[in-house]
């Protein structure tokens, strides 16, 4: 289970549910908690804004579609470098150290015509 904990500060991935959140923080599990968190408009665009290699808004526009935007499709190492700034062998180590074997997420590689893509998949309910 993916938990997202959403502060003043950004946003941190967690595995598990934490006991309890700080003032002024948000825990999500799913796009349906996302919808129903107290986000405004403009905290929610400023969340949005952060992300590496998405363009940049200037207005909210459609709360509903804009949380329902995802990059399902994967990146490949390539695409994670030129949106962060890091050298490939940092995007890998942060793949295989921090997403693998730290946060426990499963990823998903697909050789594609762009090259190897790299996803994580939507979890299963079990």
């Amino acid at each position: 289970m993916r938990i997202y904990i959403i502060g003043n500060d950004g946003i941190t991935l967690c595995r598990e549910a934490p006991g309890t959140v700080s003032e002024g923080e948000i825990a999500v599990a799913s796009n349906e908690e996302l919808h129903a968190a107290p986000l405004n408009g403009k905290r929610l665009l400023e969340l949005w804004n952060a992300l590496p290699g998405i363009e940049k808004r200037r207005k909210v526009g459609d709360r509903e579609a804009l949380i329902d935007q995802r990059r399902p499709q994967g990146a490949t190492i390539d695409e994670v470098a030129k949106a962060t700034g890091w050298q490939r062998h940092t995007v890998r180590g942060v793949f295989s150290g921090t997403l693998k074997k730290k946060l426990g997420l499963t990823m998903a590689s697909a050789k594609q015509a762009r090259g190897r893509v790299y996803r994580i998949p939507e979890p299963t309910n079990a």
